[in-house]
């Protein structure tokens, strides 16, 4: 048995090497940061990236159990918590309005940061983030493990999150990082659609401020990102799979997005 005891790079290559090794064995993941706690753990998705693509090696092999224990993030460093916050918030903007609300109430009671460190945040928030996350995130998998239909509204944020941390060789971003710039990003595609409204957008982009997270879109060639775009594990007969927003806690798949609607998506982020 492989016990991963770290992030979520840890939890990733431990469960592909356990996946892959006499045709899978048993692992267990421990996660020790926000991130790898509220997501990455949890579902059996695992893999390594690639110069191409994030995660385009990998395979899926579920954990035996997940062992969550909140204490270990007192000495994670707060970057890493802010990133881990960014996959908070795409719960709730993908179908937990309850737990969105719960996060803008701390936020407002501290607008220069509520939700930035775990100091501000507090033991009581804390636990019912991992929890209503965690099980937010199983529920879906139960539904749809190897991401047939369902399972793809997790990917809120990623698609064009992912194309910032490949372009930026993985070096620059943390993922969490990258994940709300892309939820900004599909945030600006579902305004320019007509899925969702500008003052929804704005609560969005409140709540990533308020956790400390970055809110430009990085300066990356727009042909590079267009063409990295069709390395998208989601991408399906030549057209890209969006996650995008109709309402706080509801989301839906389109592959009717344009090119045009892209950039001009990304410009107004930049």
């Amino acid at each position: 048995m492989v016990v991963a005891l770290g992030g979520g790079v840890v939890g990733d290559l431990a469960g592909f090497c356990a996946g892959i090794y006499q045709r899978g064995i048993a692992f267990v993941q421990v996660p020790t940061t926000l991130l790898a706690m509220v997501d990455s753990s949890v579902g059996g998705k695992t893999g390594v990236n690639h110069p191409r693509g994030k995660n385009l090696i990998g395979a899926f092999h579920q954990p035996r159990l997940v062992l969550i224990d909140p204490d270990t993030l007192s000495t994670l460093p707060q970057r890493e918590f802010q990133a881990g916050m960014a996959e908070v918030i795409k719960y709730g903007v993908i179908g937990d309005a309850a737990l969105f609300e719960q996060l803008e109430r701390a936020a407002a009671q501290d607008p220069s940061g509520g939700l930035a460190s775990l100091e501000a945040l507090g033991p009581e928030l804390l636990h019912t983030i991992l929890e209503r996350s965690a099980a937010a995130k199983a529920a879906v998998v139960a539904a749809d493990e190897r991401e047939g239909g369902l399972r793809a509204i997790l990917n809120y944020g990623h698609t064009l999150g992912h194309v910032v941390e490949t372009l930026s060789g993985y070096n620059t971003w943390l993922h969490g990082e990258a994940v709300a710039m892309g939820m900004l990003a599909a945030g600006e595609i579902a305004v320019a659609l007509g899925m969702w409204s500008a003052s929804e957008q704005n609560r969005q982009r409140a709540l990533i401020a308020a956790a400390g997270l970055p809110q430009r879109w990085p300066a990356l060639a727009e042909n590079a990102v267009l063409t990295c775009l069709q390395a998208d594990k989601k991408v399906r007969d030549g057209k890209v799979r969006f996650v995008l927003p109709s309402a706080i806690g509801q989301v839906s798949i389109r592959d009717d997005v344009t090119s045009d609607t892209i950039v001009a998506a990304l410009r107004r982020l930049g």
